[in-house]
């Protein structure tokens, strides 16, 4: 019997059994028989039968686990039931223990005891409504006359929330458009759907439009993109929210109106967890995420407290970050054990304080140095964090007998041009190395850019846009494979089940996109013309920086999995004495030049072009 004891639990329970004492006690008074009942020992074991029947069967029909403000028809059916059941069962228990109440007052009491606690529960919901009528009016504003794009579940729910004023879906609903031709004409919450996608230029015009709501989640991705691009040419507001569907009930009337992202141009369809192959791996094992607080390995903890695990362990060097994340999965998920270890992944005997306390199951690597420029120009501290940071946490992962460490890795690796490609190439081969002795299983993941991580194009973009330009970009015909970081995140977790030992998994990254057509995008959906508003300007390529990316190594090629979106690299793997020797010329370098560290990177790692406008800081 699965309840929360919350402070609302136990006022429910006292106030149930106060209800209990009230209902009989009225009952008898209402039908004359206040005396015979009250008046003999009989009520001792009444109200005691009672209270304990009656609190049996709330619990068993969920009667502390509901949330009272979203009550329906259903709910209050449930109470009725239960207290009937209970009121049933009581009588007959007493009847059986030779104690006789006349049916009347069971009848009485069982009405009564439907008033009282249906009542009480209901008015949470009645207080729930008065709030929002409140907030309402507290937060009244001017409504923009909206089109909402989809009449279906998710339209229909849009357009019944925006015709009641709610502050959550500003907007007045003037008309709607589907796809399906056999809505038209029709109305949903008197809103009338006057054609498809194809319309929605000419009926901003005809009725001055001055929002979109795109509200058709399930949708192809293909689709969604194709009703984006129209309705960016006009001048109005594009907004949109989620799949009803999807959505808990306590979450539906919370659900609010968001701007469409650039995201929501470049998605791809949802991808949906094994859960059976992560549950096994994950589910009850305590997991350590270094670099936890960062824009991957937070979206790592946040997916896997879906499948229950039994502690996860953030670890990470910066402190604010890692108290957000724990705060918000606390609240969230109060049956996994969430803790923040702050420290560094470059200092071995505060990593291994932590591999003592924990005792980690499954470890994600994702702690790391990314930023190309900045590497550039630190090449020794990239491969202090990168490589040899790398080491200590696999290292530790084969002495306390670590399940499974999955590393993430970059296409940056691919055919390095810049100090933290061949840092992150120099990781993956350390994987390979400890995977040829270990009895960890060992595995990198590798995929490209994520869309609005820290310090990524996307928020820089939209930064520049808020000051109002120029958006600069390197290159006319620069492109890079984007993710999201969700995806990306659901993606990594997926292949650390399916990883066997040394194998480097490939993130299916779908088309690349030119960074300048991204930048357009940006400015368009900001609801801004480009060049008009906001100009563009390309500065050069930065050292260290591609115009291509890569997945692939020239020797590589890769095989499919039975998991869509990850593929495997069949390159050839690293000698175990290789790497040593390898990691051993870097570790000398650490104290010399930056210069000599760039030397010394470019010929452990063979596949390391090295650009020779490096900007090197010793």
């Amino acid at each position: 019997m699965d309840i929360r004891f919350t402070r609302r639990t136990a006022v429910l329970i006292f106030w149930d059994i106060a209800a209990t004492f009230l209902a009989y006690y009225f009952a008898s008074l209402l039908t004359g028989l206040a005396h015979e009942v009250f008046g003999t020992h009989e009520i001792y074991f009444l109200l005691g039968a009672a209270v304990v029947v009656n609190l049996s069967f709330f619990l068993a029909f969920q009667l502390y686990n509901n949330l009272w403000e979203y009550a329906s028809v259903d709910d209050a059916l449930r109470i009725v039931v239960a207290v009937s059941i209970s009121t049933l069962v009581t009588a007959v228990f007493l009847w059986l223990m030779g104690h006789w109440i006349p049916i009347r007052v069971y009848v009485g009491a069982l009405l009564l005891m439907v008033f009282f606690t249906g009542g009480t529960r209901m008015l949470f919901r009645v207080m729930r409504s008065k709030s929002r009528e409140f907030e309402l009016v507290k937060h009244a504003e001017m409504r923009p006359r909206t089109l909402i794009v989809g009449a279906g579940e998710t339209g229909s729910l849009a357009i019944m929330r925006m015709a009641s004023k709610d502050p959550l879906m500003p907007g007045e609903p003037i008309v709607a458009v589907d796809d399906n031709v056999s809505k038209r004409k029709l109305r949903v919450h008197g809103v009338p759907v006057l054609g498809t996608s194809e319309d929605i230029k000419n009926l901003v015009d005809r009725y001055g439009i001055e929002q979109i709501v795109v509200a058709i989640p399930s949708a192809s991705l293909e689709q969604r993109r194709r009703i984006y691009q129209i309705c960016t040419q006009t001048d109005c507001q594009l907004r949109t929210l989620p799949n009803v569907r999807e959505l808990r009930v306590d979450e539906i009337e919370d659900v609010s109106l968001r701007e469409v992202d650039v995201a929501d141009l470049l998605g791809r369809e949802e991808v949906v967890l094994n859960t059976r192959v992560v549950c096994g791996y994950i589910s009850g094992k305590t997991v350590l995420v270094t670099g936890g607080g960062g824009s991957i390995g937070s979206e790592l903890c946040r997916q896997m407290c879906t499948v229950a695990p039994w502690r996860i362990v953030v670890f990470d060097m910066y402190e604010n970050d890692a108290y957000l994340l724990r705060n918000e999965l606390m609240s969230q998920y109060d049956d996994v054990d969430v803790v923040v270890e702050i420290g560094s992944i470059c200092n071995f005997e505060r990593l291994r304080d932590v591999f003592e306390k924990y005792r980690p199951s499954v470890v994600f690597h994702a702690a790391a140095h990314k930023h190309v420029p900045l590497m550039e120009m630190c090449p020794r501290e990239a491969i202090l964090n990168n490589v040899f940071g790398t080491l200590n946490t696999v290292k530790l992962s084969d002495e306390f007998g670590v399940d499974r460490f999955i590393f993430i890795s970059t296409d940056k690796a691919v055919n390095p041009t810049s100090v933290m490609g061949a840092t992150k190439r120099m990781g993956e081969m350390v994987i390979q190395h400890y995977a040829q002795e270990s009895k960890t299983v060992f595995a990198a993941v590798r995929f490209g850019n994520v869309l609005g991580s820290n310090g990524s194009v996307i928020p820089i973009f939209k930064k520049q846009i808020a000051e109002g330009g120029p958006i600069t970009v390197t290159h006319p015909d620069i492109e890079r494979f984007f993710m999201t970081i969700p995806e990306a995140s659901r993606l990594v977790i997926q292949a650390g089940g399916m990883a066997s030992g040394g194998e480097i998994f490939i993130l299916d990254m779908g088309d690349p996109v030119k960074i300048v057509d991204l930048a357009k995008s940006l400015i368009t959906l900001s609801g801004l013309k480009v060049d008009e508003d906001v100009r563009i300007e390309f500065t050069g390529l930065r050292p260290g920086e591609k115009m291509y990316e890569e997945l692939l190594m020239n020797e590589e090629n890769t095989l499919p999995t039975k998991m869509k979106g990850i593929m495997i690299s069949t390159g050839k793997e690293v000698s175990y004495s290789e790497v040593g020797s390898k990691l051993s010329e870097l570790e000398a370098i650490l104290s010399g030049t930056d210069e000599e560290a760039v030397e010394v990177l470019e010929r452990v790692v063979p596949t390391y072009t090295l650009t020779r406008n490096v900007a090197c800081a010793n």
